[in-house]
């Protein structure tokens, strides 16, 4: 009790003149230090509003409305006037934030900020307005890059820091657009670093914070103290929309990586070029790691080697345990599929992998997808069920573009289907043709010679493979 007394008389003397005392401007940089206030104005004038517009066709009037008129598979079956109702165009709006990166007028927001964005206006903290071209859209890290157009002068803008800089517990802001609201800005601490126990995108490797993000936000910085940019908000985790203080950002290295791939041309159809691993990887659990006899449970096992992977020709080979790449320490599969991913093409990564108890370098060189063997595409045509379906034989190239994960020699797969054909009432992009008839195929010539043939008496028979799961279709 007397302890008690004692320290409550202490706190009281300590705080007792704050009372009289009035607030000041800051006076030292430790004073300013105090606020963040300081940082907001360096950094809220790079900060953007995102507003996109585009063009739906959407089912109206009629006595009945079917639930799948609007879907956009059903609605194929659906003809314009059907009981009663037509289809009419919307004009959609959505919002999002972004951050200029260059003067010149390069914003980073997310992709899916801008997904089928016909129109992109991009708004400035004070008020000027432009408009702005898509220059990348890179699904696989939900990342995008616009161009403001007939900037005529040097634009505010932010600086990218590495998020390797953090450490958990660090004080950072999020700014962003809100619902709308306008600019605002939050605080809170790093959570967690690495995060990868997610599905957010193709990496899972995020920056976990507790300051406020909501819808809106997203696209918008996540600011260490210094005013450098650690990460671009993506998403909360939410019962209700709002948020919980579990918001998730995409490194600052991923960013600094698209930017590159945009600048040097290693570009796609789905964005940014990068690294082919050519491996099937797992991360180490606490009962792999014993049998291994690891000290402790981290790094990422590689469980299968493509023929024409880089790994394998460095010197690697299954069952290796990857613990470090480019001197960081590797703790799972999608850190590793993350580090690689921000290696530029042509340049190269030293592994360091436990094979056996011992601790054994490699030198790995970032390589695109092999387009080998011959992708050999063909059109099927004629009275079959898989005319007009275009194919390809599966090779690294042809799975990066379709994104699928395969790591075989053999195969073909769907690159494309004619809209209204019969092959798009029973296949779609990205499946595997396994056999026609009972008959095996492995190559586009094996598809298109077992069709030519016809079906047999009972029909037709395909295999096919979608998602990892095999699938037996009869038609009669």
């Amino acid at each position: 009790m007397i302890i008690r007394l004692f320290l409550f008389f202490l706190a009281f003397c300590i705080s007792g003149p704050a009372f009289a005392q009035e607030r000041a401007v800051p006076g030292s940089q430790t004073q300013m230090q105090l606020s963040f206030a300081p940082l907001v104005k360096e950094i809220s004038p790079a900060v953007v509003n995102i507003y996109t517009k585009r063009v739906v066709s959407r089912r109206f009037g009629g006595g009945f409305a079917s639930p799948f008129a609007n879907d956009p598979f059903f609605s194929q079956f659906f003809n314009d006037n059907m009981f009663g109702s037509r289809m009419r165009q919307q004009v959609e709006s959505s919002l999002g934030s972004g951050v200029i990166i260059e003067a010149g007028g390069l914003v980073v927001t997310n992709a899916h900020v801008i997904a089928g964005a016909q129109e992109i206006t991009v708004g400035l903290n004070d008020g000027r307005e432009f408009d702005a071209e898509l220059a990348l859209s890179d699904k696989a890290s939900d990342l995008a890059l616009l161009h403001l157009q007939n900037v005529k002068e040097q634009l505010p803008h932010a600086t990218l820091k590495p998020s390797e800089s953090l450490e958990v517990g660090d004080l950072v802001l999020a700014i962003g657009n809100p619902f709308g609201v306008g600019q605002t800005v939050t605080s809170g601490i790093v959570s967690a670093l690495a995060r990868s126990s997610l599905d957010i995108n193709d990496f899972n490797f995020f920056i976990q914070t507790d300051a406020a993000i909501n819808p809106g936000n997203s696209g918008g910085p996540l600011v260490a103290l210094d005013g450098g940019v650690v990460g671009i908000n993506s998403a909360i985790y939410s019962r209700d929309g709002g948020s919980l203080g579990i918001g998730f950002a995409i490194p600052s290295e991923m960013v600094a990586s698209v930017i590159a791939a945009a600048k040097d041309g290693r570009t796609g159809e789905q964005g940014a070029q990068r690294p082919w691993l050519g491996i099937t990887a797992q991360s180490v659990t606490s009962d792999i790691g014993e049998s291994l006899g690891l000290a402790r449970p981290w790094g990422a096992l590689i469980s299968a080697l493509h023929p024409q992977s880089p790994l394998l020709k460095a010197g690697m080979k299954v069952g290796d345990v990857v613990q470090v790449i480019n001197g960081r320490e590797i703790r799972d599969a999608s850190e590793m599929k993350f580090r690689m991913a921000t290696v530029p093409l042509g340049g190269s990564a030293n592994f360091t992998v436990v094979r056996d108890g011992k601790h054994l370098d490699y030198k790995v060189t970032a390589i695109s997808p092999p387009d080998s063997p011959p992708r050999d595409v063909r059109t099927l045509d004629g009275g079959h069920p898989l005319s007009g379906a275009v194919i390809a034989n599966v090779n690294p190239a042809v799975a990066e573009e379709l994104g699928m994960n395969v790591n075989e020699e053999k195969g073909v797969v769907v690159l494309s289907l004619e809209p209204s054909s019969p092959a798009a009432r029973l296949v779609r992009p990205g499946d595997l043709i396994r056999a026609v008839n009972g008959q095996g195929v492995e190559t586009t010539k094996d598809v298109q010679s077992a069709v030519k043939q016809g079906g047999n008496a009972t029909g037709w028979s395909f295999v096919f493979e979608r998602d990892g799961q095999t699938r037996q279709i009869v038609l009669r």
